[in-house]
């Protein structure tokens, strides 16, 4: 296993899974629901989000083969998807509301989209395409990606408390910066790909 690698890819999925943006939209999803309950439900959908990703990392290849898709067309998306989610990290709407209503959401919108959320799935089809044959690394770095976001997202009420909502908003833009850098990157490489398949 080459960490120089997989410790980057999971600092990515973990940046892209935004778990310290979407701290208050879980709290606001689950605000109903006893401490006990919440847990269960939060431990539930991040483990459906994990079932997701790990999906499409594995079965990345044959999808792409059956969309026909280039790997640089891939990298171009999803370094547009990432710049696009990384804006609104740094620029939130205020007025967005994820329906703090639902009781007790199953798949949506707590795994997906706001888990495994497109860019999310983009990054991972990108591992599993540009180097398949090393899918256990990438896998390792999925799983410790989750394993962050999910400490994150489980301790979230006893987080926004000590940091509150402003410290809060200001993670989510540090994180929302460096996810413009590494879209770009991905962007770039993505046309370089293309005119060098030309």
């Amino acid at each position: 296993m080459n960490w120089n690698e997989i410790a980057p890819a999971a600092a990515t999925l973990f940046l892209v899974m935004d778990p310290l943006g979407n701290m208050p939209v879980f709290n606001a999803v689950l605000s109903k629901l006893d401490p006990r309950r919440r847990s269960a439900v939060v431990a539930r959908e991040l483990v459906i989000a994990l079932v997701i990703l790990l999906g499409f990392l594995f079965a990345g290849n044959a999808i792409l083969g059956f969309l026909q898709l280039s790997q640089s067309s891939l990298s171009i998306a999803g370094g547009v998807l990432l710049f696009i989610i990384s804006l609104r990290m740094i620029f939130p709407d205020a007025t967005a509301d994820e329906g703090g209503d639902v009781e007790d959401p199953f798949i949506v919108p707590l795994a997906v989209p706001l888990t495994a959320g497109p860019s999310t799935i983009a990054f991972v089809l990108l591992l599993s395409s540009s180097q398949p044959d090393r899918l256990l690394d990438w896998s390792l770095a999925l799983v410790l990606a989750w394993a962050g976001a999910t400490a994150l997202l489980v301790a979230s009420p006893h987080l926004l408390k000590l940091i509150g909502s402003r410290g809060s908003r200001a993670l989510e833009r540090l994180m929302g910066m460096i996810l413009v850098v590494l879209a770009t990157q991905m962007l770039l490489n993505g046309i370089r790909d293309f005119v060098q398949s030309l």
